[in-house]
């Protein structure tokens, strides 16, 4: 799937780059696990090169267990620059939950003590799309 994935995406450029990326991997799955949240972490070089692609979570169908370490475990053992997050909204909906709200914060607050900058965290809908970029609509999380 990596191969795949940097050979359609080798850079990220922006939120649409990430949601690409949540979609084709959403697509490679079985329909039943397609209706599961699966929270994605995207390691990626100075540049913004595409370095590995991990689920960290693989939920149900409103939630996922998401936890610091998990998260930045892969981003500290490849040694990536920063890392984006992607999480599927099985509902459609790509409007934030407050514990997704929560967590993007809690893994901000994270990468800031490693030393690893969060770029974004993209939630994408099942059968649309649309998606939600924290980076650009709640800036401040970034202040």
């Amino acid at each position: 799937m990596l191969l795949q994935i940097k050979e359609e995406f080798s850079r990220v450029k922006g939120a649409d780059t990430l949601a690409s990326v949540a979609k084709l991997m959403l697509s490679r799955e079985h329909v039943f696990d397609q209706q599961k949240e699966h929270f994605v972490g995207v390691g990626l070089s100075v540049k913004n090169d595409i370095q590995y692609v991990d689920l960290i979570s693989l939920g149900t169908l409103d939630a996922s267990l998401v936890h610091p370490r998990e998260c930045f475990r892969h981003a500290v053992e490849h040694g990536v620059s920063s890392i984006a997050f992607i999480h599927n909204h099985p509902s459609g909906d790509v409007e934030p939950s407050p514990q997704d709200e929560k967590v993007t914060e809690r893994l901000i607050a994270a990468g800031n003590i490693l030393g690893i900058e969060v770029l974004d965290h993209v939630i994408v809908g099942n059968e649309s799309d649309a998606f939600y970029s924290f980076r650009s609509r709640q800036v401040g999380l970034w202040l």
